[in-house]
């Protein structure tokens, strides 16, 4: 009898495999990363320890600030060291701000958590992108990068939602100390699971890694200035996701403004982000949209933005979430135009920039918001901020306009 040698294992086989782990992976990453208590509630927590709006809206400048200093160069350590470590060794940082907010609840409490907070953003913003779009570049499957990053997205959020599900009953049965024990936990185990990233990129010695950061952030900036569509890119990322990022931040003040319990309000929430959640479900359809379709996608959402907010009802909050829900799906879809347009070695160095200029965007909209809140109600200020949107949408149509014209 003859035995038969084992089948080797095919190419696509092997691709299959690997594009699994590493998206079973991200999912994990980017679900236990949302799956906070402390985010549905945090809000109150500095409303209830004494803060005025203008203390919460300067901590949530300072957790951007940090940011943008950190932004950049975190993004060139990644592409020069391991884009893997800032994955695991951020969410350590965010648990500890955590833990003092509930442990010392004061404002420099807070503010030490938000600069702890910034710093574990941008170690992962730039990296995260940049590891799972050159992962599938490698297994052959860079198309399918928005699908899986939407999907990632959609995982995260739906983490946002069981949070706000949760975060109600938690914090009645154990106050602020229990929420925050839970989000301590789960930023544990986010740093645990992504020690399970696979990362296929060579690296030099430790000195050479040193002294090829600044090399690395030089060569990036670099091709900024020498492509155009990638400066374009990175303009549009921030134009979109800045200020429905940073209106986010208040959307706990605007549902509760609405006349609900306190305890409602994280349901009120849950309400908004089915919207977002759905828009990243649908960035694989959204693929198919020019240019021209982002902008009309953005002015439907600015429209729904502002009607949802001036008419000020626990049911209307669902518009903000229709709007967001299309803020969102742009925001995908343009990563992934940045994200395809860049070449080279640098794609956490220059995904990093198109960060920064989303925090430097964020900030501003703190700081208006913080000017327009202290004399309007919440619901007018978000209305006020769906102007840029209709901006944003206005100039997408008209660049689609010229190039026709122009072709």
């Amino acid at each position: 009898m003859t035995l038969s040698p084992a089948r080797a294992p095919r190419a696509a086989d092997l691709r299959t495999t690997g594009v699994r782990r590493l998206t079973a992976t991200l999912y994990g990453y980017a679900f236990l990363d949302d799956f906070v208590l402390l985010y549905p509630v945090y809000a109150l927590l500095f409303s209830d320890t004494g803060l005025s709006l203008w203390q919460v809206s300067s901590l949530f400048a300072l957790w951007s600030i940090t940011g943008i200093l950190l932004e950049v160069p975190s993004g060139a350590w990644a592409d020069a060291v391991s884009r893997r470590l800032l994955l695991w060794l951020g969410p350590l940082l965010t648990a500890v701000g955590f833990a003092l907010w509930v442990i010392v609840p004061s404002y420099w409490a807070f503010a030490l958590g938000f600069v702890l907070w910034g710093v574990r953003g941008a170690l992962g913003s730039g990296a995260l992108e940049a590891l799972v779009y050159d992962e599938l570049d490698r297994l052959g499957a860079a198309d399918r990068y928005a699908r899986v990053i939407g999907r990632a997205q959609a995982a995260g959020m739906i983490a946002v939602m069981a949070a706000m599900g949760l975060a109600g009953p938690v914090l009645d049965l154990g106050g602020y100390p229990a929420v925050g024990a839970a989000s301590v936990l789960v930023c544990v185990l986010t740093a645990a699971l992504a020690t399970r990233f696979p990362e296929h990129r060579p690296t030099a010695a430790g000195g050479a890694r040193r002294a090829s950061t600044l090399t690395t952030l030089r060569t990036g900036l670099a091709e900024v200035r020498r492509n155009r569509s990638v400066r374009g890119a990175l303009l549009l990322v921030p134009a979109v996701g800045a200020v429905w990022g940073a209106l986010d931040e208040y959307t706990p003040l605007l549902a509760r403004d609405t006349g609900v319990a306190e305890q409602t309000v994280p349901y009120l929430l849950l309400l908004i982000w089915a919207g977002p959640t759905i828009g990243s479900l649908l960035t694989g359809v959204g693929e198919r949209l020019s240019t021209t379709g982002l902008g009309v996608v953005l002015a439907v959402s600015a429209l729904a933005l502002a009607g949802g907010a001036l008419t000020a009802t626990p049911a209307a909050v669902a518009l903000v979430g229709v709007a967001f829900g299309g803020f969102q799906l742009v925001n995908v879809l343009v990563d992934a135009r940045l994200q395809d347009r860049i070449e080279g070695e640098h794609r956490a160095t220059l995904t990093s920039v198109a960060s920064m200029g989303t925090e430097l965007a964020t900030v501003a909209v703190f700081a208006g918001y913080a000017l327009l809140g202290a004399h309007h109600p919440h619901s007018t200020v978000f209305a006020v901020f769906a102007v840029p949107y209709l901006v944003t949408a206005l100039v997408l149509v008209a660049r689609r306009g010229t190039s026709t014209a122009r072709t």
